[in-house]
């Protein structure tokens, strides 16, 4: 008596997880990843800009002013420095090189330091 019942159940059940199955290998074929993929490349593409941006800013404010070039002697140009200025900023920028070089070099000794075993009584 429950036989058919059994069947028609069994039949909606087979129905229900091949719309699931077919749901999900949609899905696993690349409608969802391709979402995240296009998100990952924008994200990116923001993180670049962003990066772009700062290396930009930074190299106006550490290096504002353009050197007059040696090809036109007789133009004029009001909002660059000095060959000597220019020498100047260009040593202080080597000099905070080597001094970060340096401290990154003493920290590195220190690291490699504490992981040498103290002496063996």
């Amino acid at each position: 008596m429950l036989i058919p019942q059994l069947k028609e159940s069994l039949q909606n059940l087979m129905k229900v997880a091949s719309l699931n199955l077919s749901h999900n290998t949609a899905i696993d074929n690349g409608i969802l990843e391709e979402f995240y993929a296009l998100c990952d490349q924008v994200e990116l593409c923001l993180r670049l800009a962003y990066e772009c941006l700062s290396q930009c800013l930074d190299s106006a404010k550490h290096s504002p002013n353009l050197v007059p070039t040696a090809t036109k002697p007789d133009t004029v140009q009001t909002e660059s420095m000095s060959y000597a200025q220019y020498l100047g900023m260009i040593k202080s920028q080597i000099s905070c090189a080597k001094d970060i070089h340096n401290a990154l070099l003493e920290c590195s000794k220190k690291i490699a330091g504490k992981g040498q075993p103290q002496g063996l009584m």
